[in-house]
């Protein structure tokens, strides 16, 4: 990776990955912690930009299209919004390298109510490699805005996991034939 390309880590939390979380993926979304965390230091060695959008919702929020779809999930300074296995040691480790920050989001993509394209711009970023969870929820709308916005992207099928396996599939190969993202 080099400076114009950038790492998105998203929602790699409790609520998504724990056994005990509210939405978990489970077993799928825990055996990609060793991969996450290997592209997150290949990242940085190489000069790139790692970028965690993380889900932060509000309890049984009756104005969030999401609290009639999903339980509670995510919510602010709960054990559930913390990030999940080594992800956690790692952030608190590099959160004070400027190529490394953490990013609200209230929607399924990151893109979705943030500033993160100008960030991103700001940065001549033009390549995003996209790792976390859920892969055809939050990964895919992120992919989708990307795509959108013109930036190239790249989906790391080690290091992302769905709610079940066919979501997982169906995600991408959608990613690859339809937005023509690299599927690594």
């Amino acid at each position: 990776m080099s400076e114009n390309e950038a790492l998105l880590i998203i929602d790699y939390t409790n609520d998504f990955v724990a056994d005990q979380g509210a939405l978990t993926c489970g077993k799928p979304g825990q055996v990609i912690d060793d991969k996450i965390i290997g592209l997150a230091n290949e990242t940085l060695a190489s000069g790139g930009w790692v970028i965690l959008p993380t889900d932060v919702h509000i309890p049984e929020d009756p104005y969030h299209p999401e609290s009639k779809l999903f339980p509670s999930h995510n919510v602010r300074g709960s054990w559930g919004r913390e990030f999940y296995g080594s992800l956690a040691n790692w952030f608190v480790q590099h959160q004070d390298d400027p190529k490394v920050f953490m990013y609200d989001k209230t929607r399924y993509s990151a893109f979705a109510g943030t500033d993160l394209d100008l960030r991103l711009r700001e940065r001549k970023i033009n390549l995003l490699h996209l790792t976390g969870v859920c892969t055809d929820i939050c990964v895919l709308h992120t992919a989708v805005d990307a795509y959108n916005l013109n930036y190239g992207i790249t989906v790391h099928k080690a290091a992302v996991a769905a709610l079940t396996a066919k979501g997982q599939a169906w995600a991408l190969d959608h990613f690859e034939h339809v937005l023509g993202a690299t599927v690594r």
